[in-house]
């Protein structure tokens, strides 16, 4: 599930929906914001299976006029050091001057018969400002197939903090949809805000 809206009520009322810890995502995301008047947001749960236990997280994104809000709670299981379930959430603030790349990524079906404005069957935006990098490195070679050599190494850095991913299949359509318009929201904003 996500909402993507423009008013601090409207966001409290996008986690309450969603209906995964509300109190705890809400107060979380309100203190990350203050005062600030909220631009736009998103709010998307997921669920996921692992072996044999249902796992659920939930991650809200905030633009306001200054910053980008990035909050992760996590549901976790009982286990030895901790016998009653826990959830684990954390809030990021990001100027928006610090944001270096938005990648919106679309996935559409028969692409020969695309009409403008049809919507992507899934999406996935990526946001990237630093805090984490990715290396790939693989060992390097040349063209000969019988070269024994040490070329060394190859790779690449990809700053990779932030992804997430929609589809209509599994979302709907009016999330997809919500998360385009969040990327448009926040694209602009980083324009802007690079440009001062």
């Amino acid at each position: 599930m996500a909402k993507t809206g423009t008013t601090t009520q409207g966001l409290r009322a996008a986690i309450e929906r969603s209906g995964y810890y509300p109190a705890l995502v809400a107060e979380a995301v309100e203190t990350a914001v203050g005062g600030e008047p909220v631009a736009s947001y998103v709010v998307h749960q997921e669920t996921t299976f692992d072996s044999n236990e249902v796992r659920r997280h939930v991650t809200v994104l905030v633009l306001t006029d200054n910053r980008f809000i990035v909050s992760h709670t996590d549901e976790q299981t009982a286990d030895t050091d901790s016998p009653t379930p826990f959830a684990t959430t954390s809030t990021e603030s990001v100027k928006l001057d610090r944001i270096s790349s938005v990648v919106l990524s679309r996935v559409v079906a028969n692409p020969e018969k695309y009409v403008p404005g049809t919507l992507p069957r899934e999406v996935v935006l990526t946001i990237g400002w630093g805090a984490v990098s990715r290396i790939d490195l693989e060992p390097a070679a040349c063209g000969d197939p019988n070269c024994e050599a040490d070329h060394g190494y190859t790779g690449s850095s990809t700053a990779d903090d932030l992804s997430l991913r929609v589809s209509e299949a599994g979302d709907g359509p009016e999330t997809v949809r919500e998360t385009l318009a969040f990327a448009q929201a926040l694209s602009e904003a980083t324009a802007a805000a690079t440009g001062r």
